[in-house]
C-alpha cells in the first residue's frame, strides 16, 4: 500500500469517527432536541430543598471506577440559588461542593463553584438541562482540568437522571451516571402532580 493510500484510509477513518461523534453520540444531542418535552424543568423549583442522589463514575475504559451517595440542599432567592452537595464515595473519600446558580432568562443560566474554572453555561429546554463547564480535579486525582457536559433529564415523578461526560483534549476520560430526587416525599409528590 502506498503512502497516499494509507493517508486516504486514515482520513476516511477520522471522518467516520468525527461524523459518529457529531451525529450518533452523547455529544450529538442539543437543547432544542428536547424543547417540547415535559414536564418543564424549572431550575429554581426542581433544585430546591433536600435532594438525595446516588451514582457511578466510569473511567476511560468504560469500567466503573467509583460510586457515591450524596445529599444536596438547594436554596433560591429570586433568580439566584445555591446547591450545596455533600458526596460520600465508595472508596471512603468525602467531598463537598457549593454551586452558585443564576438564571439569566427563562432558558439560560450560569453556574460557578470553587472547583469550576470560570462560569458554567447552562440551557434549560423542556424537561432537560444542559450545563457545560471546566472542572478542576482535586490534587489527589491529578489536579487536571476537564471539559464537562452535564445533561439532566426530569422524570414525571420528579426524579432527575443525570449523565455527564468529562473530556481532556477532546478525549473522554470519565462518565458519570446518577439519579437525583427530592428527599422529602411531599416535595416529590408536589412535583409529580404538576
Amino acid at each position: 500500500m502506498t503512502t497516499n493510500a494509507i493517508l486516504i484510509v486514515l482520513l476516511l477513518i477520522l471522518l467516520v469517527v468525527a461524523i459518529r461523534a457529531k451525529l450518533l453520540s452523547f455529544r450529538a444531542q442539543k437543547p432544542e432536541d428536547y424543547a417540547s418535552t415535559a414536564p418543564r424543568f424549572d431550575l429554581s423549583e426542581v433544585l430546591n430543598g433536600t435532594i438525595a442522589s446516588e451514582g457511578v463514575i466510569y473511567g476511560p475504559t468504560g469500567r466503573m471506577t467509583n460510586s457515591f451517595v450524596a445529599r444536596m440542599e438547594g436554596e433560591w432567592t429570586g433568580r439566584k440559588g445555591t446547591l450545596t452537595e455533600d458526596f460520600t464515595y465508595s472508596n471512603g473519600n468525602r467531598m463537598q461542593r457549593k454551586w452558585f446558580l443564576e438564571l439569566r432568562d427563562d432558558t439560560h443560566f450560569v453556574a460557578t463553584a470553587e472547583d469550576i474554572e470560570g462560569e458554567g453555561q447552562g440551557v434549560i429546554s423542556g424537561a432537560t438541562v444542559m450545563l457545560r463547564y471546566r472542572i478542576r480535579l482535586p490534587e489527589e486525582a491529578g489536579g487536571y482540568v476537564l471539559d464537562t457536559t452535564d445533561w439532566m433529564y426530569l422524570m414525571e415523578d420528579g426524579a432527575i437522571m443525570n449523565r455527564s461526560e468529562m473530556r481532556k483534549f477532546g478525549i473522554k476520560v470519565a462518565e458519570l451516571v446518577a439519579t437525583m430526587r427530592p428527599a422529602d416525599a411531599k416535595a416529590r409528590d408536589a412535583l409529580a402532580a404538576e
